[in-house]
Formats: structure tokens, sequence, C-alpha cells
């Protein structure tokens, strides 16, 4: 069940990015061309999804002990900012500006089989796994 639940959600998400128009590489671009020819449609979809989700946020924070399908809640429990956060939000925010491309919208890309998108998801899964191997290094040495 939870794999079903889990692949449904998974579906839905990847439906939703390309209906909002995240999965086209133009419009994320467009909306990060301040100073261009700036597309602000990326912004109502963020905008549509606050307006969604925050109610739900709101409800569940104190209300809801443990989602539907799962024992317990997978929320991050960390709260400082190290320099290992803001050097990933760095690469993160980079990599999003020069290709157009974040994770979620790049995994819901490879519906449409275009080469380019494929590469980018070899080298995103390839930086994640030489990323994890630095950091066991680094861990090791500590």
């Amino acid at each position: 069940m939870k794999l079903s639940m889990a692949l449904l959600s998974g579906v839905l998400f990847g439906f939703g990015l390309a209906l909002s128009g995240m999965t086209d590489v133009n419009n994320v671009i467009g909306f990060l061309d301040l100073f261009g020819d700036w597309n602000p449609t990326l912004a109502f979809v963020m905008i549509g999804g606050i307006l969604v989700t925050l109610p739900f946020f709101q409800f569940g924070l104190g209300k809801i002990r443990a989602p539907l399908f799962a024992d317990i809640f997978r929320l991050p429990t960390r709260t400082d900012i190290d320099g290992r956060l803001l050097t990933g939000a760095a690469l993160f925010g980079i990599g999003w500006g020069l290709v157009g491309l974040c994770p979620g919208p790049a995994i819901a890309s490879l519906a449409y089989l275009n080469v380019d998108i494929i590469y980018f998801c070899v080298a995103m899964m390839a930086g994640m796994f030489v990323t994890d191997f630095v950091d066991g290094l680094i861990t090791e040495k500590s």
C-alpha cells in the first residue's frame, strides 16, 4: 500500500509540474530573467501552491499525529545553518539558474524522453553519488 501511494503521489506531482509549465525550461529561465523578458507565470504557480498548501500545514501541524499511509512524519530535525547548507543552497541555485531545472521537474521531464534531460538527470545523480562519497570521506576524518 505504501509503495502504491508513493507512486500515485509521484505521478500526481509530475502531472502537476507538467500542467503548470514547471517542466518547461524556458518558463523557469524566463522567470529568473528579471531584467530581460521576464515571465511571471512561475510566480503564479508558486503563489497557487502556497495558497493550497498553507491551510493544510496549519491544520496538520498540531492535530494529526501521523500521516495516513506512514507510521511517522519524516520532517527535518536540524535547525542550524552551516557551511554545508549554504554551499548546497548556492550550488542548487546556480544550477537552477543556469539550466532551468531542479530535481523534481527534471525527473518528471524524463517522460518526454528528451536526450538533454536524460543527460542532466545522469549528471545530477552522479553529483549526488560524488557528494555522498566526499561527505563520507570528510566524516571519516572528523
